[in-house]
């Protein structure tokens, strides 16, 4: 059953790890899409969808889109690098 409003919806922030995997499905779906030619404007609608059609090109404009928000998305992500490192008397790691 579909929600009626999204009041009840909650969720975390994404992680660097989901992030770089809906990347990864979202590179996957767009060479299934571009491999062998699959690739082209004929229409194409899934049994029983009631008349709903679209076509590839449509479909890879979307993905494009998708992947570039979750890249931009995953580059404003604040980055840490910490280090430490000890030092001897005469600038040697202990």
């Amino acid at each position: 059953m579909d929600l009626p409003d999204l009041s009840t919806v909650s969720g975390e922030e994404l992680t660097e790890e989901q992030i770089r995997g809906i990347l990864a499905q979202i590179d996957l779906d767009i060479t299934n899409l571009v491999r062998d030619g699959k690739l082209s404007a004929l229409k194409y609608g899934l049994a029983g969808s009631a008349g709903q059609h679209t076509d590839r090109a449509a479909n890879l404009q979307a993905l494009l889109a998708a992947r570039d928000y979750y890249q931009k998305l995953l580059v404003s992500r604040p980055a840490w690098e910490t280090s430490q490192a000890e030092m001897g008397r005469r600038g040697e790691r202990a």
